[in-house]
């Protein structure tokens, strides 16, 4: 890494995760008995700053919470990891954004979210964050807060040359003009082929489907398309190459935070000005350490354990 305190600011979610260990999931109208239960604070948000913090950025965080025990378990974990939320809302008006997790014995999961504050989050909010936005190396952004928001922290950032990071998830359509603003855009397969209309069965379909998705994006000759493809790696599309970045082997456990840890050590690497390649590789590695752990936000790994996993 090359700079000594990077930067990241992060508008997004704030979860509590139920988490059930069960081994299957149940059918219509079934009820099963789980194996073990869990609560994690979570969020796509919440886990990519915890990620970011954890790899050594300097990170503050945009979102919303209610003022309920949820919100409260949010904003002292939040402490706990050095992120900085003087921009995260407490609302009296509606409760804390919760996720329901069943876990399968292979790691695999199914994931219920309702939003409720957070998508209570406003560009007045976004707006009173503004100095913290454009004074960042990387903004982050996700799927799991109101595209407006989203939209309008993209605006301010590219007015400050802030690089801006899109996790497009959970998978929806996307207008253009939140696209015009994304220097780099982070979908899986499954979102890749929503915002392509393109079907991602070969990393030939990959490409063409990264290259259809980059027109969409900001002009400049540094905007890519990294599609995630799990313990495969990442596909990155730039203006001059399409490259796979290889993953690495892991023995998984949960599944439920890899795209997240992905995500928060690639915009850390990037803000530490890193290369898109040698960002994407560390980024992998994260997500490959990330797998190891149950939980969300616990799963998130530090940079020691990411070092010893691209040095093994």
């Amino acid at each position: 890494m090359n700079r000594a305190t990077p930067k990241v600011t992060v508008v997004g979610s704030l979860n509590i995760d139920l988490v059930c260990h069960a081994s299957r999931r149940p059918d219509k109208g079934e009820t099963l008995i789980g194996d073990a239960f869990d609560i994690f604070t979570g969020g796509k948000g919440f886990n990519q700053a915890t990620a970011a913090a954890r790899l050594g950025a300097e990170v503050t965080f945009v979102g919303s919470v209610g003022a309920d025990p949820f919100g409260e378990m949010l904003l002292v974990s939040a402490k706990n990891e050095h992120i900085n939320s003087r921009f995260v809302t407490r609302r009296t008006d509606i409760g804390t954004g919760v996720a329901t997790i069943v876990i399968e014995p292979d790691g695999d999961n199914s994931i219920i979210v309702v939003p409720r504050a957070n998508m209570a989050l406003t560009t007045a909010d976004i707006d009173a964050a503004t100095d913290c936005i454009a004074d960042a190396d990387v903004l982050l952004l996700q799927l799991e807060t109101p595209i407006a928001t989203s939209e309008r922290a993209a605006a301010i950032a590219k007015k400050h040359n802030t690089t801006v990071i899109l996790n497009p998830a959970p998978a929806q359509p996307l207008p253009d003009s939140l696209l015009k603003y994304v220097d780099i855009l982070t979908p899986n397969q499954s979102e890749t082929e929503l915002l392509s209309g393109m079907k991602v069965s070969s990393q030939e379909e990959a490409s063409r489907a990264a290259e259809v998705l980059r027109t969409r994006m900001v002009d400049t000759p540094n905007a890519a398309v990294v599609l995630t493809l799990g313990e495969q790696g990442a596909l990155m599309w730039t203006e001059t190459k399409s490259e796979l970045v290889p993953g690495l082997s892991v023995v998984p456990v949960d599944t439920t935070g890899a795209g997240d840890a992905f995500c928060g050590a690639l915009a850390t690497a990037l803000a530490s000005g890193e290369n898109l390649q040698s960002a994407v590789t560390f980024a992998n590695a994260a997500g490959a350490a990330a797998v190891t752990v149950i939980g969300a936000t616990p799963s998130m790994p530090t940079r020691p354990k990411v070092e010893r996993l691209l040095n093994s």
